[in-house]
């Protein structure tokens, strides 16, 4: 789990919820699933739990890559600091983070995709990061 630069926004995968102590410890209030096959785990009740399926390959309908960018970018406009994580935390997880934080400031995908995925490791799926600039009009 690693947080993205400037923002209340950590990055991470499944495993890392198997922690919840851990994330809960460095300040995460809710947690954005984007896993499409992971099984949900038990987190405490205390954490708020947002969960999108979303596929790497770029078949997901366009009102689920909106919803999913605008409830991070909401989460982020409000101050909760919030943990996206798919399965290995370097594809859906960067591409939602960076959509959520292009609406919530304004910027380009590209843009805030640059940023976000300063933050570490990222290979994010070029379908998905396709179906994002078309969901978000950009």
């Amino acid at each position: 789990m690693r947080q993205a630069a400037g923002h209340l926004l950590w990055l991470g995968n499944t495993g890392d919820l198997r922690d919840a102590r851990g994330v809960m410890a460095a300040g995460v209030e809710a947690v954005v699933e984007v896993a499409d096959s992971e099984q949900s785990l038990v987190l405490p009740r205390e954490l708020v739990r947002l969960r999108f399926p979303l596929s790497d390959g770029g078949d997901n309908p366009a009102w689920l890559l909106r919803l999913a960018a605008e409830s991070v970018a909401a989460l982020l406009r409000a101050g909760v600091p919030a943990l996206v994580c798919c399965s290995a935390g370097m594809s859906r997880s960067v591409c939602v983070a960076a959509a959520g934080v292009a609406l919530a400031e304004g910027r380009s995908l590209p843009e805030a995709l640059v940023s976000v995925a300063g933050s570490g490791p990222a290979d994010v799926s070029p379908g998905l990061l396709v179906q994002f600039q078309q969901a978000l009009g950009g």
